[in-house]
């Protein structure tokens, strides 16, 4: 069930997202899969702790990792993934349903390679939605910052 904060994010930017069956959009291949889209459209978000406290929801294409050299250099401290509970106390949001709308317990911060798609789906909140929005929405909405911090997945 998408939480009702997010659905009036969604509203008051015109926005709407796609539900499905529970559990159904978890991972990106399982969303992408649902949508009939490309992995990378899809926008997984994922909460990292740094060393000194500081969340950052780091929201990228489903089709690459986030580069821990690349997101040290860019906030200056060490990063480690969040666990699941940390990850629902910071966000709001269990793992597999982690959106970027919405949170407030940590700084959001979007990979540039989300930009070559004409149109990305991130999470609304829960394990079975997706909400399909263009970049330079996701980036205003948010109040994220763009940088480059993924690698391609190895094959």
């Amino acid at each position: 069930m998408i939480p009702q904060k997010v659905r009036d994010i969604l509203s008051s930017n015109g926005l709407k997202a796609l539900e499905f069956e529970p559990g159904s959009t978890p991972t990106s291949q399982l969303a992408a899969r649902q949508l009939g889209v490309e992995v990378g459209q899809i926008a997984k978000s994922i909460l990292f702790v740094a060393k000194d406290g500081r969340a950052f929801l780091v929201v990228c294409p489903g089709d690459r990792k986030v580069n821990s050299s690349k997101l040290k250099a860019n906030i200056g401290v060490k990063t480690r993934l969040a666990g699941p509970e940390e990850t629902l106390e910071l966000t709001g949001f269990a793992p597999g349903g982690v959106c970027p709308f919405g949170v407030d317990k940590a700084e959001i911060l979007i990979d540039i390679h989300l930009s070559q798609y004409d149109v990305i789906y991130p999470a609304a909140g829960d394990d079975a939605s997706a909400v399909p929005i263009r970049f330079e929405q996701l980036v205003s909405i948010t109040g994220g910052k763009v940088l480059d911090l993924t690698v391609p997945m190895a094959e």
